[in-house]
């Protein structure tokens, strides 16, 4: 009769769970487990969801994806835009009458020959870069023939214009953007975003996206991964024109969160231009009103100098966020001699404790402290196999959130899809890695079904979490900026900031 009671109990206790989860399906597995595991009816149950780890990745990402207990309400984006022309590399290329020879790194594009061969370098690591095209007359017969390319696509284009299209897209958020606007670009933008009559131009700058495919061949070269050039003969963003009249328009519009992005479009320009205008980029900066955080959106760079002396000096003390890639983390340790900076190149997906090694080195000596004016407090790492937040300890809130949220932004919108369909990511991410290099790391374990891994070191917080690569990409363009606008979308400044 004992046993009899005992298993009805059981039986019971087990029905109330199973109605728990049918009310509160949003309850987390954890939870679910814990309780089952307090009611001691022996081993937890399997958690629930699809089986691969890609579908139960996402479900766990779903889960911990929660909007922030403060909300940004006014967001203000500037100051580089433009119109996309994407088409295949390859094909144009092609019909540019180029062949595959000979690849090699140009820091500026003189010629179709430097654009060729620029072209090859990058396909051949299937690595992302961005470069200025010099020769303007040679550049608008490219962009003609691009444009009017069979298959060609013309998008928003440029880091901010980007960013601010992907915030529109919350309709709770109303978004300004400054930069040149064109009357192409300004079809394409959503009708939540506010442009100033000031930013409005009659003509568009344009800027070519060469995509290539992984694994497609051109002669013997054949691209390992998924990716794009870009490049164009943009005189506007170059010189950040629209500069003061973002910085001018903030007053009026009153935001709560400013965006700035477009340095490395000063690339193309001389030595004393660059110098002068970094200077007024800072004193521009400096100008928004203390409590309002300010991100920065890097871009590819290749002027060590610029990278060093000015922007790490003068500009990120200036700012409160960072977002960069592989590429732009890497090569600003090499600018300034940092960790792992005799290091050419990564290969294939860069070690995990490098790269929280180079982090926690630019929050340590250009970030906040008590000893450094700095309100450099929080960088926003993303490469194709996962993300990294890094943020100064008691300064955002909701990070894990936040970094979830943007690697589930990569798989989406690269696959073109709503939500995370398994059957078309893989997970790229490495199964297991050291925290650090510098110093005595732990070693971390991934595990789908709790996707976000956390760690710390003297005051810097750290949260990893995979991305579930799309296994055939329809678009590669904008991924990072995407994914730096959802972060900062489900994050949250401390008041006290």
């Amino acid at each position: 009769m004992a046993l009899w009671r005992g298993s009805a109990y059981a039986g019971f206790l087990a029905l109330v769970v199973g109605c728990i989860f049918l009310l509160e399906p949003q309850l987390p597995g954890s939870a679910l487990r814990s309780l089952w595991s307090s009611l001691q009816l022996g081993p937890a149950p399997a958690p629930l969801g699809p089986g691969s780890p890609e579908g139960r990745l996402a479900a766990a990402w779903d889960a911990l994806i929660v909007r922030p207990a403060r909300r940004w309400r006014r967001v203000a984006v500037g100051v580089n835009a433009c119109v996309d022309v994407v088409l295949s590399g390859v094909k144009l290329l092609q019909a540019l009458g180029l062949n595959p020879e000979n690849g090699k790194d140009h820091s500026v594009l003189h010629s179709r020959n430097d654009l060729k061969e620029t072209f090859v370098h990058f396909m051949g690591k299937g690595a992302a870069a961005e470069r200025f095209f010099s020769d303007k007359e040679t550049f608008h017969d490219i962009a003609r023939i691009a444009s009017e390319f069979p298959g060609a696509q013309h998008y928003v284009g440029g880091n901010a214009a980007l960013i601010g299209q992907k915030l529109a897209a919350n309709s709770d958020l109303k978004v300004l953007l400054c930069g040149p606007v064109g009357p192409k670009l300004h079809e394409l933008l959503d009708d939540n975003v506010f442009v100033p009559p000031e930013s409005l131009q009659e003509v568009d700058e344009f800027h070519l996206i060469l995509e290539y495919q992984a694994g497609e061949e051109w002669g013997q070269l054949k691209a390992p991964h998924a990716n794009r050039f870009i490049f164009s003969h943009d005189l506007s963003n170059g010189a950040m024109n629209m500069l003061e009249v973002f910085v001018s328009s903030l007053e009026e519009f009153q935001p709560d969160l400013v965006i700035l992005s477009g340095l490395h479009m000063m690339e193309g320009q001389s030595k004393e231009l660059q110098r002068k205008r970094l200077l007024e980029v800072v004193t521009s900066i400096s100008d928004v009103p203390t409590g309002i955080p300010i991100h920065l959106e890097l871009a590819s760079m290749t002027n060590r100098e610029l990278m060093s002396s000015m922007v790490l000096q003068q500009v990120f003390p200036a700012v409160t966020s960072l977002g960069l890639n592989e590429q732009e983390l890497l090569f600003l340790s090499q600018s300034a001699s940092g960790p792992h900076s005799s290091l050419s190149s990564w290969n294939g997906v860069p070690d995990v404790g490098m790269v929280s090694d180079i982090l926690f080195w630019i929050l340590k000596e250009h970030g906040r402290s008590k000893s450094r004016a700095s309100d450099l407090t929080r960088i926003h790492f993303h490469t194709l196999a996962y993300h990294i937040l890094a943020t100064v300890d008691r300064h955002w809130a909701n990070q894990l959130a936040a970094v979830a949220a943007g690697a589930r932004v990569a798989g989406t919108q690269a696959c073109a899809t709503e939500t995370i369909d398994a059957s078309q990511v893989s997970l790229r991410a490495p199964q297991e890695f050291m925290t650090s290099h510098s110093e005595a790391g732990s070693r971390i374990v991934v595990n789908p079904n709790e996707p976000v891994v956390e760690w710390h070191r003297e005051g810097i917080s750290f949260h990893f979490t995979p991305v579930l690569v799309c296994k055939d990409p329809i678009r590669t363009v904008g991924l990072g900026d995407a994914i730096s606008a959802e972060g900062l979308f489900y994050s949250e400044v401390h008041p006290h900031y």
